[in-house]
């Protein structure tokens, strides 16, 4: 039934129908260029370990779509509250407490942590009047800052066995972390189509005039929108350090400009109201068979960066009102 349901959307919706074309004719063309090195097990087990960073972070920034917004800080508020995690685990705070005792404080205040930090995002922006954009590039500097400074620019290393064990666990063969991406998307997806909130944050997006004079409370729905996006960066910094078994600012740094893409190719509109996360599952196992590819073919990680920046250029490009995003992250990116 699930599978009948999700087949239906896919077929009425155009943007997901050439979606999935495209994502099919690139796993045609993957097969023909390299064979068993993209379609080994090995391979696909080692993307679906990849695919819940950048997959969590897009269903985050998806969510600032949606609105019309957008979240530079995401990245940033995974690193400083991952940080903190790490102080935790390793026993520069709380040196008192046994490890199970760490690992379970360790992901309560990261959360809590990541998701204040996305209440203060929200704050700035439904009550100071600041845009989105200009908003989260100043909170990015400053999680950044401070993780820099708490840090000194070093790795936080040595967790418990039992927090590291969770990021390379698997259930017959399927990472433990993949599943948890499949679970958030679910969740996400019965909460944006199923319920009246949901359905809210469409209309809000969509028009945020309209939104108003039906009652909807603008203000709040950003400042909780917001808040949501902060606690799904605080599972994506959970889920990178327990696969990599380190915290350090700059983690994922990439990951902020390929979610970027992710959202536009998946449809999610830049101007707001229009996106399902079934785009984003899509759009996010392509995009990671397509860093694979980049991998097998030996670019360089700066090549590869280089490859994202101008294919979210051409996208943004591409679409009815992303041309004005588009200029906007080339500003930005010349500031950073």
């Amino acid at each position: 039934m699930i599978m009948q349901k999700l087949f239906k959307s896919i077929v009425n919706d155009a943007n997901l129908s050439a979606l999935l074309f495209v994502f099919l004719a690139f796993c045609l063309i993957c097969a023909l260029a390299f064979g068993s090195s993209m379609y080994s097990g090995t391979n696909l087990q080692s993307l679906a370990f990849q695919i819940p960073e950048i997959g969590i972070i897009s269903l985050a920034m998806m969510l600032a779509f949606l609105v019309g917004g957008i979240d530079l800080s995401i990245v940033a508020n995974a690193c400083l509250s991952s940080i903190i995690a790490g102080f935790i685990l390793t026993g520069q705070l709380f040196p008192q407490l046994d490890a199970s005792s760490r690992i379970a404080i360790a992901v309560v205040v990261a959360l809590f942590l990541s998701t204040f930090l996305g209440f203060i995002n929200g704050f700035i922006i439904a009550k100071c009047a600041v845009s989105s954009l200009i908003a989260t590039l100043g909170t990015m500097t400053l999680y950044s800052g401070i993780g820099m400074a708490i840090t000194g620019g070093k790795s936080i290393v040595g967790f418990p066995d039992a927090f590291t064990s969770v990021g390379i666990a698997t259930i017959l063969g399927i990472p433990i972390i993949f599943i948890e991406f499949i679970f958030i998307m679910l969740i996400m997806a019965i909460f944006l189509q199923r319920t009246g909130n949901g359905r809210k944050l469409y209309l809000f997006g969509g028009n945020p005039v309209a939104s108003l004079f039906s009652g909807i409370n603008n203000k709040k729905i950003t400042m909780l929108l917001f808040t949501a996006i902060g606690f799904l960066a605080g599972i994506a910094g959970l889920t990178i350090i327990m696969r990599v078994n380190s915290a350090k600012v700059g983690y994922g740094d990439a990951y902020i400009f390929q979610a970027l893409i992710v959202c536009v190719i998946a449809g999610i509109h830049p101007s707001g109201g229009k996106g399902k996360v079934i785009g984003i599952g899509i759009t996010t196992l392509l995009m990671q068979m397509a860093a694979s590819a980049f991998t097998i073919m030996q670019l360089s990680p700066y090549t590869t960066k280089l490859i994202w920046g101008v294919m979210l250029i051409v996208v943004l490009a591409l679409t009815k009102d992303g041309k004005r995003l588009a200029r906007s992250l080339i500003s930005i990116k010349k500031l950073l």
